[in-house]
């Protein structure tokens, strides 16, 4: 359904921009027409760019993991990396379902499962699980960084820890949750151990951009180039700037209001949720959801401070946990959240394909 919606989106409606101009207008693009194209926006150049040609201090935001697979399976489809983005978000988005069902099945019971996994898919932002972005090989290497260290694998969840890493930034917000899972191991020496691989293999990046770009901090410097910053308040920094700067210079007011609205919105609901998933489900997970809410927090954008916030929640599995023990045994409740849920994610789908901005 969501390939349908944004097909016909795409042909029904007159796009926003021509999907060639500007950044996207390059020999690098080799896709297979529109109905691969549609899942290929804004970010996703990038991702691209990387795959076929490595880093420059542009790009330097984008971390490896992502598009150095796109990379391998994109010559292997005769360069077209975009199909190749796809096919690695979609079987990514698999096999992360799966692990997700796995961790609620035991904690919610069966039925607690199929709505922890229903209430990702239908999420407002569950667009970019199979879109050319990052979030779905994220997901997949926190949850099975998870699954490992429940399960006392503290080797192999710092290998899955450091290429989360990888991935995207936030992946350090595996290294608190899985250290106090380590803290109750019986051996804490070697569970430790094992978690301090993460650091050998993150450091692949840094490594990388030296020899790329000669610069191996330029992941850091990078920001700027996004209109990022870190806040000497920190994450209090992010939200007091989203209460006061509503009107960025050069915006329309209504677009504004509205998607400044859509990111306090989203913070109010996943500190409650983050508060839910802490008390039900332990200090790993709550823990795991506080430092990825506040890395974010702590690097507000100077124009919307809250920028990608509902996206970067897509990422935070705790939240859908809490989300199912919240509803478990109340089928209305149940009903409304799926479809309020359902119609914001059309109402993305449609901004997607037509090329409007959808964080």
């Amino acid at each position: 359904m969501t390939w349908l919606g944004a097909i016909f989106a795409l042909y029904w409606f007159e796009p926003n921009r021509n999907p060639r101009a500007d950044t996207w207008d390059s020999p690098i693009i080799h896709d297979l027409g529109s109905f691969t194209d549609v899942w290929a926006r804004w970010d996703s150049v990038f991702f691209v760019r990387i795959a076929e040609h490595g880093y420059d201090h542009t790009s330097a935001a984008f971390y490896p993991l992502y598009p150095a697979l796109v990379a391998l399976l994109g010559r292997v489809f005769f360069g077209h990396y975009v199909l190749a983005g796809i096919v690695i978000s979609m079987v990514a988005a698999l096999g992360a379902f799966a692990l997700l069902h796995g961790i609620a099945e035991e904690r919610l019971g069966r039925e607690g499962a199929w709505r922890t996994v229903l209430y990702l898919a239908i999420f407002p932002t569950a667009l970019f699980l199979q879109a050319v972005y990052s979030e779905s090989l994220y997901l997949l290497l926190v949850l099975a960084a998870f699954v490992a260290a429940e399960r006392g694998r503290f080797a192999s969840a710092g290998l899955l820890t450091g290429l989360a890493i990888l991935t995207r930034a936030t992946g350090i917000a595996l290294l608190p949750a899985l250290a106090l899972l380590a803290w109750r191991a019986r051996d804490r020496r070697r569970a430790f151990g094992g978690l301090a691989l993460s650091l050998p293999v993150a450091a692949i990046y840094p490594l990388l951009l030296w020899q790329q770009v000669g610069d191996p901090w330029a992941f850091w410097n990078a920001q700027d180039q996004w209109h990022r910053h870190l806040s000497h308040a920190g994450p209090l920094g992010g939200i007091w700037a989203a209460l006061v700067q509503w009107t960025p210079d050069h915006a329309d007011f209504q677009h504004a209001v509205a998607v400044n609205a859509e990111g306090l919105v989203a913070l109010v609901v996943f500190i409650f949720l983050t508060v839910v998933a802490w008390r039900r489900f332990g200090a790993e997970y709550g823990l795991f959801a506080t430092v990825s809410l506040l890395i974010p927090l702590s690097y507000p954008s100077t124009r919307w401070p809250l920028l990608s916030l509902p996206r970067f929640g897509l990422v935070i599995f705790p939240f859908f946990l809490a989300l199912a023990s919240l509803t478990a045994g109340r089928p209305r409740t149940q009903v409304a959240l799926a479809a309020c849920s359902s119609v914001f994610l059309g109402i993305a789908i449609v901004q997607w394909a037509l090329w409007q901005w959808v964080a």
